[in-house]
């Protein structure tokens, strides 16, 4: 009993380092990708909207979110033509594991 408790013990420890190593990877990737356009803080600049706070992460599901990371947006998907670029599409250099991170750390901004 006292080994099945230890198991459990030490799996459930493993699941929650996982858990702060996808955020801490989804921040990374964040920081050295997407805040040269939406800003360290997430809050937007000159070149990308706000996502903190935004209405887009407010009002999307991740599939939403993750497709807009994946696939960019430009031409008639382009959501705001205030702004001077298009998102690009992140599906060429990011693995889908690194952008499901980076789509649960948007998801963690307030």
């Amino acid at each position: 009993m006292k080994k099945l408790l230890l198991s459990l013990g030490v799996g459930v420890v493993a699941l929650a380092f996982y858990g702060s190593a996808m955020a801490a990877d989804g921040a990374n990737i964040y920081a050295t990708k997407c805040s040269p356009c939406h800003g360290k803080d997430a809050k937007g600049s000159v070149m990308a909207p706000q996502l903190a706070g935004g209405e887009f992460l407010k009002k999307s599901d991740d599939a939403t979110i993750k497709q807009a990371v994946s696939e960019g947006r430009s031409g008639a998907a382009k959501k705001y033509p205030n702004f001077p670029l298009a998102m690009p599409a992140w599906k060429a250099s990011l693995a889908a594991a690194d952008i499901d991170a980076v789509v649960a750390y948007l998801k963690g901004l307030k």
